[in-house]
C-alpha cells in the first residue's frame, strides 16, 4: 500500500483489534530524506537514529513483544568506507545515549545477525548493553546488525550438518522445527507484522524464514519521518487482515 492513514497513535491502537506480538522494519529511505533537504547522507542517518528512538518507545507502549530493525545488513559492507564509519559511528553513539533510557523503560536489548565482525569496541558496547538490560521484560527491542537471512540459514544449516556427522541427530529426524530453533530469532514470538519504508517493495534477505506467514506493509514514509503515529497505524491496518496460515 502507498502510505496509511495520519491518526492519533493512542487511539490508532486502542480497540483497533489484535496487537501484533512481534513487529520488524526495514528502515529505508536515510539518503532520500537527506538528498530532498540537500543534506549529505550523514544527516539522514541521524534523523533516522531518532526515529529508532521514537519507535522503540511507541512500540513498548502499545504492548508489542518484540520489535526487530534492520540497522545494519551483512551486504551493507558494499557502501563506502566513509559511509560505513558513519553508520558504526551512528550506531556506537546510539549504543552509549540510550542503553540507559531502555534500562529505565523496562526495555530489553538484543541483537541478531554476525556480530563477531564488528569492531572490538562496538561489540564491547552491544554486550555491555545486552548484559545492562537482560532482565527487563517490557519489549524486546532486537538490532539486526551485520545480518543477512541467508547467512542465518547458512549457518543454522552447518549447525544441524555437524549434529548429523557426530550421531547427534538423524537426517529423518530433521523437521521445519529443527530450522526454526537454530535461527536467530529461536527464542523471540513468531513474526507477526513486517514493514518497509520509503516505498521499496522487497525484503532484502530480511527474516525470509520468519516472514512465510507475516504480514507484509509497504508505505511509502520515509524511515526519518517514521514515528509512533506511522506504527500506530500500521498496527491498525494490521488489525484489519484476516490471517488463516494455509487453512482455508
Amino acid at each position: 500500500m502507498s502510505g496509511l492513514p495520519a491518526s492519533s497513535a493512542p487511539d490508532a491502537v486502542a480497540g483497533a483489534g489484535p496487537v501484533p506480538r512481534h513487529v520488524a522494519i526495514i528502515m529505508d529511505g536515510n539518503g532520500r530524506w537527506a538528498k530532498r533537504r540537500f543534506l549529505p547522507r550523514i544527516a539522514g542517518h541521524r534523523a533516522g537514529a531518532e526515529a529508532v528512538r521514537t519507535t522503540v518507545k511507541a512500540a513498548a507502549d502499545f504492548g508489542l513483544q518484540a520489535l526487530t530493525l534492520y540497522a545494519f545488513s551483512s551486504e551493507n559492507w558494499r557502501r563506502s568506507t566513509e559511509e560505513v564509519s558513519d553508520l558504526m559511528g551512528i550506531l556506537r553513539h546510539y549504543l552509549r545515549r540510550e542503553v540507559d533510557e531502555l534500562d529505565r523503560n523496562g526495555i530489553r536489548l538484543r541483537t541478531i545477525g554476525d556480530i563477531a565482525g564488528l569492531d572490538g569496541e562496538l561489540i564491547k558496547l552491544i554486550r555491555e548493553g545486552v548484559e545492562r538490560t537482560a532482565g527487563n521484560q517490557r519489549l524486546d527491542f532486537v538490532l539486526a546488525l551485520n545480518y543477512g537471512a541467508k547467512d542465518e540459514m547458512v549457518r543454522a544449516i552447518r549447525g544441524i550438518a555437524a549434529d548429523v556427522a557426530a550421531g547427534r541427530l538423524q537426517p529423518s529426524e530433521i523437521e521445519a522445527s529443527t530450522i526454526e530453533h537454530r535461527l536467530d530469532t529461536n527464542d523471540l514470538p513468531s513474526l507477526d507484522l513486517l514493514i518497509r519504508t520509503s516505498g521499496e517493495r522487497r525484503l532484502s534477505n530480511f527474516l525470509l524464514w520468519q516472514a512465510a506467514y507475516a504480514e507484509l506493509l509497504f508505505v511509502d514514509t520515509l524511515w526519518p519521518d517514521f514515528n509512533g503515529d506511522t506504527l500506530a497505524a500500521a498496527i491498525a491496518d494490521f488489525a484489519t487482515r484476516e490471517r488463516r496460515f494455509g487453512g482455508r
